[in-house]
């Protein structure tokens, strides 16, 4: 088996664990123009009970119940329905005045992601939502296997979001759509 230009999954793994002896890190951070107002995407975000209709996550549990607040924990899962991918996800900010929002998640295999969503009004219709995501990987090997596993998903995954994002906030008020920039 082939992978790319590091040869085998064998000599991947070690040119990543002689490399890297602390954590990994990984960033993307896609940015859309979303057709509704700034509100709707507000709503849809801090409304975590309503994140399955549009994310590809299904929400188990929120501790405490209720309105999303700082460091609330909503207990998710993803992946297939046979899988049963663990998710964890903290509110770490919440700024509904200036639309930001900070959500520090945990993955299966101690993978981290650190997501800041910063929605910014453009007119009375539209708004731009810039999705700052940046993955860690735990050190050595198994960082490296985590990491290569994931590869493809590092950046359409917060772009598969964020898509997502905008057709459901453009669906709730009625607009048309517009591609990732």
């Amino acid at each position: 088996m082939q992978f790319s230009q590091y040869g085998t999954l064998r000599n991947y793994l070690e040119i990543q664990s002689q490399m890297l002896k602390t954590d990994m890190a990984h960033a993307s951070c896609p940015t859309t123009i979303v057709n509704a107002p700034v509100e709707v995407v507000w709503s849809l975000l801090t409304h975590r009970e309503k994140w399955g209709d549009f994310y590809d996550v299904r929400v188990i549990s929120v501790e405490p119940a209720g309105p999303a607040v700082v460091g609330q924990i909503v207990f998710a899962e993803s992946g297939p329905r046979l899988l049963h991918l663990a998710l964890e996800f903290r509110f770490t900010k919440i700024d509904a005045v200036n639309y930001e929002l900070g959500l520090d998640v945990k993955f299966p295999f101690d993978v981290t992601v650190r997501e800041d969503l910063i929605c910014v009004p453009i007119g009375q219709d539209q708004c731009r939502v810039n999705y700052h995501c940046g993955f860690g990987f735990p050190a050595g090997r198994r960082g490296a296997v985590a990491r290569f596993l994931m590869r493809r998903e590092l950046n359409s995954g917060p772009v598969d979001s964020l898509s997502r994002l905008r057709r459901a906030a453009e669906e709730c008020y009625g607009g048309g759509g517009r591609q990732l920039i």
